[in-house]
């Protein structure tokens, strides 16, 4: 009995540990300036959140469709102050008539990383709304 009580004050001495020093819910630990983005077309759309690095920008979130025949696909440009285009990345997938998670990266590779990023909701062929998004001051 007194072996059981022990492990289980360790064990819940150990989880409170853990949750004490854990970060709040929702903290961002990297210390990377974000912001949202929203693409929307009718009842498509794009949206997420744009994590800005220094040579790179991870765009992560959704792309919905809601017809097989109105595919959607999410691009990304990645541009310097004087809008100059530094990198582009697209979705390897097509939603057609479903919701997707959204997870990848446009190269940014000047000092100091992009200073926009062009998010672009289209079918696969053809961009059909695009949104720019500023880097957030830290």
């Amino acid at each position: 009995m007194r072996i059981h009580l022990a492990a289980a004050l360790s064990a819940a001495a150990l989880t409170t540990g853990m949750l004490l020093g854990a970060p709040p819910a929702g903290a961002h630990a990297s210390g990377y300036p974000t912001n949202t983005f929203d693409v929307t077309l009718g009842n498509t759309y794009t949206r997420g959140t744009l994590t800005w690095y220094n040579r790179r920008v991870a765009v992560v979130g959704e792309q919905k469709s809601v017809s097989s025949e109105n595919c959607r696909q999410t691009t990304a440009f990645s541009l310097d102050s004087k809008n100059k285009q530094l990198g582009y990345a697209v979705t390897p997938e097509i939603a057609c008539g479903e919701s997707q998670r959204v997870d990848f990266s446009v190269g940014a590779s000047v000092p100091g990383g992009a200073a926009v990023v062009r998010i672009c909701l289209d079918d696969g062929t053809k961009a059909l709304r695009c949104e720019r998004y500023g880097r957030p001051a830290r």
